[in-house]
């Protein structure tokens, strides 16, 4: 039975997570945890690591290969059967801060981030897309939970709107601020140099994509022939994952209006600028400074390579 190091300290829940469904976890010794805050890299990482894992460039179902264990949309305890149905290592993804998630002896977290005015951008273009029926199990949830009690608001239409209220009242726009993007870079800032931790940028994905999953392989102790490496960095990128959405996401369209190709929109930074109030980005300047030290700052600004 693999060994819990530590149980979580907190609870988060949010009107899309809970740290509680990882209850039904079983964790197995070589499992591996791709955990962020929504948009930073979670789906660009699942593939990379599916493919270390596979060692092969062919495209597979990112949702299935890859349960996603603190969501609240699938009934109770279908992620967990999901996950214990699998053979292959495991990958599992989740969007709930470090110290929520229980720690298990050999268990591989690793940590997607990015610039927070990136990941609003991405945020925006994810949610104003989202079909009805997704807003009516959000409004379902969320009414169901005495937490919230009340019914799930459709994205505004004004990207730099989202951007205002997303700096002020993430609590509000997301459900929990444990689950939010200050208290979860925070928490997975600081475990850092937990030898079970990795940590990576996605600018430095963009910057150097082979190089980043090199070191990811090394970390995850996967060997991958010299060879096979050219075919795995080009599967990899997002020009080559886009032309394969409907086989990396065959049930997108249940989601987002447009399916896997609003899903990976653009993959680009920067996009925020001339879109986002010149006094809301110093809000942020403002924020960021209350809530991160220098080096987490300057890190999720410009990445470990920057």
């Amino acid at each position: 039975m693999t060994k819990l190091i530590r149980g979580p300290s907190i609870e988060a829940r949010s009107r899309y997570f809970d740290s509680a469904l990882w209850r039904d976890y079983r964790p197995r010794p070589d499992d591996i945890i791709i955990a962020t805050y929504p948009k930073c890299g979670t789906t660009w990482m699942q593939r990379i690591v599916g493919m270390l894992v596979f060692q092969s460039d062919a495209p597979f179902p990112v949702q299935d290969f890859s349960p996603w264990l603190d969501f609240r949309f699938p009934p109770p305890g279908a992620m967990a059967e999901l996950a214990e149905s699998q053979t292959h290592r495991r990958f599992l993804k989740s969007h709930v801060p470090y110290d929520s998630l229980p720690i298990y002896e050999g268990v591989k977290i690793i940590h997607v981030a990015r610039d927070g005015r990136d990941a609003a951008m991405s945020f925006y273009n994810h949610k104003i897309h989202y079909t009805d029926d997704v807003i009516e199990n959000a409004t379902r949830i969320s009414m169901d939970d005495p937490k919230f009690g009340t019914p799930y608001k459709r994205t505004e239409s004004d990207p730099a709107g989202h951007f205002h209220d997303w700096i002020l009242g993430e609590a509000d726009h997301i459900g929990d601020p444990t689950c939010g993007f200050w208290y979860m870079e925070n928490s997975y800032w600081a475990a850092r140099h937990e030898p079970n931790v990795l940590l990576v940028h996605y600018a430095d994905l963009k910057a150097d994509l082979g190089g980043e999953m090199r070191r990811i392989a090394k970390f995850l102790d996967i060997e991958v022939a010299e060879t096979l490496w050219p075919k795995l960095i080009a599967a990899a990128g997002f020009e080559a994952m886009k032309s394969k959405a409907a086989e990396l996401m065959p049930s997108a369209g249940d989601i987002w209006q447009g399916g896997g190709d609003t899903f990976l929109h653009k993959g680009v930074n920067g996009r925020w600028r001339n879109v986002f109030d010149p006094a809301d980005l110093a809000l942020y300047e403002a924020k960021v400074k209350a809530e991160f030290s220098p080096e987490l700052a300057h890190w999720l600004e410009f990445g470990r390579l920057g």
